[in-house]
């Protein structure tokens, strides 16, 4: 199975029928929104823990709920958050939210990019079309289908996609999941903004949704500056530390110093 073609199962399920802003008194007038763009089987609220070491910083963030009904409609909702924000931004896209940020990046209030364990498209080319040539992860052999939609069972989520989490947490994760229409992963994107932006991309090198390999190496495709952590594909919530890091970074602001490491922190 793991020799079978990444594009041939996402396209084979895309066939079937078918957040608050936030401001402290230490934040910097020149200091940038955070736009934050969730991905498949998750809500806004997988942003929590990186909102609030955001915040500790004095960084505005707006998490976007995301209908993950279609590419179009991500983007649009991406969208209005990037046109009322009240100056530049910095734009942030998890897993199905890489590709949401490709396309939408193009607005010229956005600044940068940073895509965590993220899919980055290129011009013409799907989310399902970039994993063509990699291994099939070990959670999207388990992906459930009913009426078009994509979804996770709680076993899955507790063992491939948030294992670092506490069973607690991951139950959460469970009860806050959204499908994910599956004919979105056939969708092309039209435009690529990472060609014209600045980008960021963090590695999840216990990812067992979207290959490690394919991570690197679309890091390595657009240029982007890289970092990596050893956590699962939920690392916004397993790694706020490395991941709210990566998008201080972006914004123009130093990262805290840490002098010791902690899971989860």
């Amino acid at each position: 199975m793991l020799r079978s073609s990444f594009l041939t199962m996402l396209i084979a399920f895309a066939s079937l029928p078918a957040a608050a802003d936030a401001h402290d008194s230490r934040t910097s007038p020149d200091a940038p929104t955070v736009v934050l763009v969730h991905g498949a089987f998750a809500d806004a609220s997988s942003w929590d823990k990186v909102i609030a070491r955001l915040h500790k910083r004095g960084v505005p963030v707006v998490a976007v709920d995301n209908p993950l009904t279609s590419l179009e409609d991500d983007v649009a909702a991406t969208k209005r958050v990037i046109a009322a924000a009240p100056g530049k931004v910095v734009l942030v896209g998890h897993s199905w939210g890489g590709t949401v940020i490709t396309e939408a990046g193009n607005d010229p209030k956005v600044k940068a990019l940073v895509y965590v364990a993220a899919f980055a498209p290129d011009v013409g080319q799907t989310s399902a079309q970039q994993g063509e040539h990699f291994p099939v992860a070990p959670g999207l052999q388990r992906l459930q289908e009913h009426d078009g939609f994509l979804s996770l069972s709680q076993d899955t989520i507790a063992s491939d996609f948030a294992q670092d989490l506490q069973p607690s947490a991951a139950r959460e994760v469970y009860a806050r999941q959204l499908p994910l229409k599956a004919s979105t992963l056939s969708e092309p994107v039209t435009t690529a903004a990472w060609r014209s932006r600045p980008s960021w991309y963090v590695v999840s090198r216990k990812d067992r949704m979207l290959s490690p390999q394919l991570q690197v190496a679309t890091a390595q495709r657009i240029g982007a500056e890289l970092r990596s952590v050893g956590a699962s594909h939920a690392s916004p919530l397993s790694a706020p530390r490395d991941v709210s890091d990566a998008i201080l970074e972006a914004s123009g602001l130093k990262p805290v110093d840490h002098p010791s490491p902690s899971a989860g922190s």
